[in-house]
């Protein structure tokens, strides 16, 4: 491919992204493929010649779309959203261009320096402690993870790092394999499943704490579970708040569990990847009362704010022991200014890295904080608009509390006939939900996800959903 054919050819991508985007809502928001569909569409070997342009143009509508869940479209509602917008593919084009592998300062000084300086604007956006910012000119400072699921491990095992060698220097007799054995983490009963993977990778045992009746993780509770565990003689040493669970937006007391952990001398690391964009919003941040008691913080701006996948952005108080737990220096890596900078390597799981602080820094340059902060709320409004609308008929009712973007519901009744109803939702593919359970209550979650959705659409979706109510109950009047 020449220059100028690439220009012609980016050119009508380009074209076909903003026809795709913008006429979503014409797409049926689910595929009707069975698995294996592509294979009868597609050779079975690469081709030994190049292939011409709109061949390959033509079988994105041939072959891709019709297997594609459309999670932009204003009728998904599962999970939580996956953010995504025009600057933000922008910069991947450009990241993709420089195609650099930022490891360390030197091989890109650009990738490393401008994730410094996007982070501590996006800190002081969501008014976290200085302490967490690399300009306080402390030992803190924030990196872009892939996932809150990296995050968590990264966290738990520079916790790991930091107990293990402060029980060596109280025990220099007991061997690390025993100090490790003895290691036990915490988080809530409502968690989600990264923080129990977490425990898995990392070697230790993650206990899941049990909630009170909104469904959050309390201090009490934390200290009870510490208490007990040191009796036996083990070493609590990690623990996960949850602001926003993955099940219904819960949010653990962060300000009991942080005097807990700082009194028990516990690593606190903050799960916040969903709920985490509200934050730039001031009237959200009472449900991140107690953060200066955390060590480690992290939200997934590639969920609500914005900027395409992948980008966690996460803050420690102190790198140092995730930088002693990861470091591996080579020769080949070493270079002259280390030290005068971070070394991004020592942060995270992977050695390679990809320029994602660019998309970060045109989301915030081309938005602004107060579009940002604008789109935040309309998805919130939208929620509390559904919630009204399950209010207003006597057939459902509401699970939890309505907080953020995420509204639980469920038809009065069974869990039968709540399982029954899913299914009838989602096999009619208009639109897409998924549920969860609490104990033995088995609910649906109504999620506002893509970055197009307004009132319409949530009006269609709650038509929709009675709609399927009314076919499931009047099937069962007729068959008593």
């Amino acid at each position: 491919m020449d220059p100028n054919s690439f220009k012609d050819y980016a050119k009508e991508m380009a074209e076909y992204i903003t026809n795709y985007l913008e006429n979503i809502r014409d797409r049926k928001v689910l595929p009707t493929v069975e698995p294996g569909y592509m294979k009868p569409l597609l050779p079975s070997e690469a081709p030994q010649t190049p292939e011409q342009w709109q061949d390959i143009m033509a079988d994105i509508e041939r072959v891709i779309m019709p297997g594609v869940t459309h999670w932009h479209s204003p009728k998904f509602h599962a999970y939580f959203p996956t953010a995504q917008s025009y600057p933000s593919i922008l910069a991947d084009m450009l990241s993709g261009a420089i195609a650099c592998i930022g490891f360390t300062w030197i091989a890109s000084p650009a990738c490393t320096e401008l994730e410094v300086i996007v982070l501590d604007w996006l800190g002081k956006m969501l008014n976290l402690p200085k302490e967490f910012l690399a300009c306080s000119g402390g030992k803190g400072g924030g990196v872009i993870q892939g996932t809150a699921s990296e995050a968590t491990l990264v966290a738990l095992l520079g916790a790991k790092a930091k107990k293990i060698q402060q029980v060596k220097e109280q025990h220099p007799d007991w061997t690390e394999n025993e100090i490790i054995s003895k290691l036990v983490a915490y988080c809530s009963c409502q968690a989600h499943s990264s923080v129990e993977r977490a425990g898995l990778l990392g070697g230790v045992k993650f206990r899941q704490l049990e909630v009170d009746e909104k469904y959050k993780l309390r201090g009490d509770t934390f200290a009870e579970a510490i208490r007990k565990d040191r009796e036996q003689g083990f070493i609590p040493f990690y623990a996960v708040a949850t602001l926003g669970t993955t099940v219904n937006c819960a949010f653990d007391r962060l300000d009991e569990m942080g005097i807990v952990a700082n009194r028990e001398d516990i690593w606190l690391h903050v799960d916040a990847a969903y709920a985490g964009s509200s934050f730039i919003c001031p009237e959200f941040r009472y449900l991140m009362k107690g953060i200066e008691l955390a060590d480690s913080f992290n939200f997934n701006p590639h969920k609500w704010m914005l900027v395409n996948f992948d980008c966690s952005a996460m803050w420690l108080k102190d790198p140092t022991y995730v930088i002693n737990a990861f470091n591996v220096d080579p020769l080949y890596l070493k270079h002259d200014m280390q030290g005068s900078a971070p070394d991004y390597r020592h942060w995270q799981i992977p050695l390679g890295r990809r320029f994602r602080s660019l998309k970060l820094w045109f989301v915030l340059r081309l938005y602004g904080v107060e579009n940002l902060q604008k789109f935040i709320r309309s998805h919130v409004a939208q929620a509390h608009e559904f919630e009204a609308l399950v209010l207003s008929d006597p057939r459902f009712e509401i699970v939890g509390e309505v907080l953020m973007g995420l509204v639980c519901f469920r038809l009065k009744g069974s869990n039968e006939l709540n399982e029954t109803l899913l299914k009838r939702i989602n096999g009619a593919g208009n639109i897409h939900l998924v549920p969860s359970k609490i104990k033995d209550t088995y609910f649906l979650r109504l999620a506002v996800c893509s970055r197009f959705s307004e009132s319409k659409d949530i009006q269609c979706s709650w038509k929709e959903i009675k709609l399927r109510a009314n076919e499931i109950l009047d099937e069962q009047s007729l068959s008593k």
